[in-house]
């Protein structure tokens, strides 16, 4: 089966360029992939797959059948939104939708997924059960199109059992994948802040509440009584990225907004953070006379590889890239919403080696320049068939 399934990747491979190329080139944003799932739709036509478009408007499942389906049901997963950024590769396949851009790598894990299917259902009389391939909406923007796909039935009827899914990874050498059994990734939560004071003539500081001094007090003060808090054994990022304050050089503003984003790798903790930043602006808020409205966005959960199914992951994928080509990763502070997924069934999700120093390939993930050695995707394509098989086999 890996020598069948190595050699179909490399039929598809041409395929798999076209097909990465097109989506890479008509990026859409979260909620709004219709072109995209359009696209997919037509490549999953042409192969003879079967699918559903129900869950919601951007997602879809297609389902490859082997022998005696209902024995057992597994799932892989692609996302396929992009973000708002704007390319500077020069490469053909160049965004063609300004300000807009695969620059996560939704594209690969698509067209990965779509080979796998291409490769999966040309061999369904060689294994038994039934694979789920979801194309999943809004990965990058809350509250995640994974939560609404599992709120609309996504993981039943046939209940899946396991969920495998992939990301790329430009740190990563290409033909190389990485994994980590367990805690993995952290939650996610986005973090609104509005403070409300009293503005006015800058001259006349006397008659002001100024926002601009209570954030200047507020932020240290989250910071210090999260630190002081924080159990030393979790991970923790607390930071404010955008500060909006319409002054001018002798104005003060009567509001500052501010927005941030909270990450930890522990559910009870990240409550208790939540409850720490309430009630820390409201003693700033009482300090200042002013007000300050903190709306804590839940977001994300923590991601959990399963612990079983990722070391069977790993020997399956040892055997067949080789051991040197399959590393153990870290935790990472990113977070992912493939997490939702992995708190209702046994996941794994891996990453997918894309980088490749000797050609200049070595841009991170969200950035203008973001890109992939295309090698990665027949590792991808493969991997995902592989891991299926394997799984059903289980």
């Amino acid at each position: 089966m890996k020598a069948q399934i190595q050699a179909a990747v490399a039929e598809l491979f041409p395929k798999l360029l076209d097909i990465r190329g097109h989506i890479h080139a008509h990026p859409e944003l979260s909620f709004q992939e219709f072109e995209t799932t359009a696209y997919i739709k037509r490549q999953l036509d042409e192969l003879g797959i079967s699918y559903e478009d129900h869950f919601t408007e951007t997602g879809l499942v297609a389902y490859i059948k082997g022998q005696q389906p209902e024995r057992k049901t597994i799932a892989l997963r692609a996302d396929i939104d992009a973000l708002p950024i704007q390319e500077t590769n020069q490469v053909d396949y160049v965004s063609k939708h300004p300000g807009i851009m695969h620059a996560c790598g939704h594209d690969v894990h698509t067209t990965c997924l779509l080979g796998a299917a291409g490769i999966l259902h040309r061999l369904r009389d060689q294994f038994s059960g039934t694979i789920k391939l979801i194309f999943q909406p809004g990965e990058e923007r809350l509250p995640g199109g994974a939560s609404l796909m599992i709120k609309a039935g996504v993981l039943e009827q046939p209940r899946v059992e396991t969920i495998i899914g992939q990301h790329v990874h430009p740190p990563l050498e290409v033909g190389k994948i990485g994994l980590k059994p367990g805690l993995y990734m952290a939650s996610a939560d986005e973090l609104f802040v509005t403070i409300t004071g009293q503005g006015g003539h800058a001259a006349l500081p006397e008659d002001l509440i100024d926002p601009i001094i209570v954030m200047n007090a507020l932020l240290p003060a989250l910071r210090a009584a999260v630190n002081s808090a924080q159990p030393a054994s979790i991970p923790t990022v607390l930071a404010f990225g955008k500060v909006m304050a319409n002054g001018a050089t002798n104005v003060i503003p009567d509001k500052v907004h501010i927005e941030g984003t909270l990450r930890t790798m522990d559910e009870d903790w990240r409550a208790r953070i939540h409850d720490i930043l309430r009630t820390k602006a409201a003693e700033i808020a009482q300090q200042h006379d002013c007000e300050i409205d903190m709306d804590v966005r839940k977001g994300y959960p923590c991601l959990v590889n399963d612990a079983a199914l990722t070391s069977k992951a790993k020997a399956w994928a040892q055997e067949y890239l080789g051991e040197e080509n399959v590393v153990d990763l870290p935790i990472r502070m990113t977070a992912e919403d493939f997490s939702f997924y992995s708190h209702q069934v046994p996941g794994c999700f891996f990453r997918l080696g894309t980088g490749n120093p000797a050609k200049g390939i070595t841009s991170p993930v969200h950035t203008s320049t973001f890109d992939i050695d295309q090698e990665a995707l027949k590792v991808g394509a493969g991997m995902m068939a592989w891991m299926a098989y394997k799984q059903l086999e289980a």
